[in-house]
């Protein structure tokens, strides 16, 4: 039995650098489902470090370019590469959608790969609560640059290293070393 689908067809003309980003992380979508999921885990975890938060106007955009790109990223069974090219495509722009994985809580049970914009699942059918999230990789913030002091003309000063700063201990420990 096949199931007749009608696809919207998005006229708005995409320019030459977001058409070969997006065929770009097709192809790297389609290779890293064939990924075990601990190595992709881990691997969308360092992607996702140092980019900023997407919101959901930006990850729709991301996910209208994929399928635009793709027909066969709109199928049923098509959810882990779709979902993989929409988060590599936003990181791609700069920023970082949650990538999600879990199941289906209702009849028919079914395993489901998604990506969200804060509380808002982008282009999937059914509510926030109608999947069981397994694993998720959050968007992570990069931990801000060490402070630098100033003096009063201006120039910076070294901060103190701190593998080699081992408290006021130390001073007492070179003393007694040298004496």
């Amino acid at each position: 039995m096949s199931v007749t689908v009608a696809l919207n067809r998005d006229h708005r003309p995409r320019s030459w650098k977001l058409r070969l980003q997006t065929r770009l992380a097709i192809c790297l979508a389609r290779i890293l489902a064939l990924f075990k999921p601990y190595v992709l885990r881990r691997l969308l975890t360092r992607l996702s470090k140092g980019a900023a938060p997407a919101d959901a106007a930006v990850t729709t955009a991301a996910r209208d370019s994929v399928l635009a790109s793709s027909l066969g990223l709109h199928g049923l069974r098509a959810c882990l590469p779709r979902s993989l090219a929409v988060a590599l495509l936003c990181r791609l722009r700069g920023t970082w959608p949650t990538w999600c994985v879990g199941v289906r809580t209702a009849p028919p049970f079914a395993a489901h790969a998604w990506v969200e914009a804060g509380q808002e699942m982008i282009g999937e059918t059914g509510g926030y609560d109608s999947y069981s999230r397994l694993f998720t990789v959050p968007p992570t913030t990069p931990l801000p640059p060490p402070a630098q002091d100033r003096t009063q003309d201006g120039a910076q000063t070294r901060t103190p290293d701190r593998r080699h700063d081992q408290g006021p201990d130390r001073a007492a420990n070179q003393d007694r070393d040298r004496g």
